[in-house]
């Protein structure tokens, strides 16, 4: 074990199953000396996010709704009573009705659109605001975006929105946080096998294009994302914030 982030403490967001980027990025923390506390949204991923924290040195499981501005305050009230201040937020939190993620992007519902950007791209503003109170100084927070954001990816659609949101989020929350010497920062990772990335028509062609075009000519993987969010978490990227970090083996640079 690394003890490059030994001595701090990561709140990480988004641990559905065994296969999730949190949790790779969870395991990633803790083998570098990270004390873990993590978050489950409802009764389906309890005893998932329960089984993972034992794994991970005992942290805390804790319920949160992120739609729920009561839920945000219950979270930073516990956190507060058990660790008193966190180092790093991780938000690796999206959410989009599978009928949004095919066909046309014009027929996106109004309350489709409204979800996804509410879930995916406010929350982060809402935790943000909550935590920040209790970030020490030099702290991190980092959320997960996607391609999708700044190109139209087939079948992509209100998340590719979502995800622009999220993005300039990273950008202004940069700033307001700054002041408070806490880093903001995304990693835009390339497409990998998740639960979620399935609910996206034609994922599969997505992978092979990526392994075919990318200058590495291979796809990513959770571990991958997860080296980057411990660099991100350390003291190492002191100086890095309102940044979109590309994990993708280079398929971002491709031209036509």
């Amino acid at each position: 074990m690394s003890a490059l982030l030994e001595g701090k403490t990561a709140l990480v967001m988004g641990v559905a199953n065994r296969w999730s980027i949190a949790t790779s990025i969870a395991r990633a923390l803790h083998e570098h000396g990270a004390r873990l506390a993590l978050t489950y949204e409802g009764e389906r991923t309890k005893d998932e996010v329960e089984k993972l924290a034992g794994e991970l040195g005992g942290g805390l499981a804790l319920h949160c709704d992120v739609a729920s501005d009561e839920s945000l305050a219950n979270l930073r009230a516990v956190l507060e009573s058990e660790y008193k201040q966190i180092n790093t937020l991780v938000h690796s939190i999206a959410f989009a009705r599978r009928e949004e993620l095919a066909g046309k992007y014009y027929a996106t519902g109004r309350d489709g659109f409204r979800i996804a950007l509410d879930i995916s791209a406010f929350s982060l503003v809402a935790l943000s605001r909550e935590l920040q109170p209790i970030i020490k100084p030099g702290g991190s927070v980092m959320t997960m975006t996607y391609l999708g954001s700044v190109r139209a990816v087939q079948s992509y659609n209100v998340m590719g929105v979502a995800k622009a949101a999220l993005e300039a989020s990273v950008r202004y929350l940069a700033v307001d946080l700054g002041e408070q010497g806490i880093r903001v920062n995304g990693i835009s990772a390339g497409p990998i096998k998740t639960a979620s990335a399935r609910a996206v028509s034609g994922f599969t062609n997505i992978l092979a294009e990526v392994a075919l075009r990318a200058p590495l000519r291979r796809n990513v993987s959770a571990n991958d994302v997860g080296n980057v969010s411990v660099f991100l978490s350390s003291d190492l990227s002191s100086a890095i914030t309102g940044q979109v970090i590309y994990v993708d083996a280079g398929y971002s640079i491709v031209g036509i």
